[in-house]
């Protein structure tokens, strides 16, 4: 989704479940948040990760587009560009965090490449407001990708880079994206097991924390990252099950209570649920290609 939009005021910092890039078509301001404070003009673009804090003082007046873009589809067009050399979707997904390593890049473009970007931007952005869905889904895709390769060989090579923490973002179930600001409750609540999958997190202690009640937790939850935070759990732990059976010769047993799960079965059956296959099959099938394409 685009949107395009002109600021006189500034506005709170606000986090959001997607890849943002901010293209600043005319104007000045002074944009902070977890990375600092940093002045912008025209041709500038802040690219920004998932679930970092960004806001915005304008000097007179600003007109940004901001290209809102599920990171999970940008790591399957990762695993698309470079399938010839992948193993699976996982070697993308590390492929991508390797070539976006910061948490939030300013590059310092210039008004040229702003009037380039400019009608791909207002196409994309009319696309979001007219015609959102799957009927101008290849069109958008177009507009996309020209915008990402003007983009994309900047990225980690020119521009400020500033990152106070580097915060990953996970997988979610495919769903219609509003693309708002994520509550700050919903945040905490993904930040704390994220921070700690191990843990036994019970909805009753997430709410505490947030300072919501449990149903009030889970319709904000829900809204924010599309399942709910027992279920937001159980993904961190498969994908962190994945990840070991890939690089580590450690046993089932052990990986499940690694990340959280007594009972290496359960883990086995969550495991095989979200991916399709047990961790068994998944390790051999994985070390198999490895070594086909060491041996190619």
């Amino acid at each position: 989704m685009a949107r395009t939009r002109s600021d006189r005021a500034a506005s709170s910092p606000a986090a959001f479940d997607c890849v943002q890039l901010i293209v600043v078509r005319d104007g000045s301001a002074v944009v902070f948040g977890d990375f600092g404070r940093h002045h912008i003009n025209i041709g500038d673009v802040i690219v920004l990760a998932p679930h970092m804090l960004c806001g915005m003082e304008p000097a007179g007046t600003v007109r940004t587009t901001t290209v809102y873009i599920d990171q999970d589809y940008l790591v399957d067009m990762t695993f698309w560009k470079y399938a010839h050399y992948m193993c699976d979707r996982f070697d993308a997904k590390q492929l991508f965090a390797s070539r976006c390593s910061e948490s939030t890049q300013l590059l310092r473009l210039g008004e040229k490449h702003a009037e380039i970007l400019g009608p791909w931007l207002d196409e994309l952005s009319r696309f979001s407001i007219e015609n959102p869905g799957p009927g101008t889904f290849h069109r958008t895709q177009a507009r996309l990708s020209d915008i990402l390769d003007v983009i994309v060989p900047y990225l980690g090579s020119t521009g400020v880079q500033t990152a106070s923490s580097r915060r990953t973002s996970h997988p979610a179930a495919p769903r219609h994206r509003p693309y708002t600001a994520l509550r700050r409750e919903a945040h905490r609540a993904a930040a704390l097991m994220r921070a700690d999958i191990a843990h036994r997190w019970t909805l009753a202690e997430l709410s505490a924390q947030a300072h919501l009640s449990p149903s009030q937790l889970g319709r904000v939850f829900t809204a924010a990252f599309g399942k709910s935070p027992i279920a937001y759990l159980t993904m961190l732990r498969v994908e962190r099950m994945a990840l070991l059976l890939r690089n580590t010769d450690t046993p089932l047993g052990t990986i499940a209570k690694e990340v959280g799960w007594r009972d290496a079965d359960f883990a086995a059956r969550q495991f095989r649920r979200a991916i399709g296959a047990p961790p068994s099959q998944y390790r051999a099938t994985i070390a198999t290609r490895a070594g086909k394409r060491r041996a190619g």
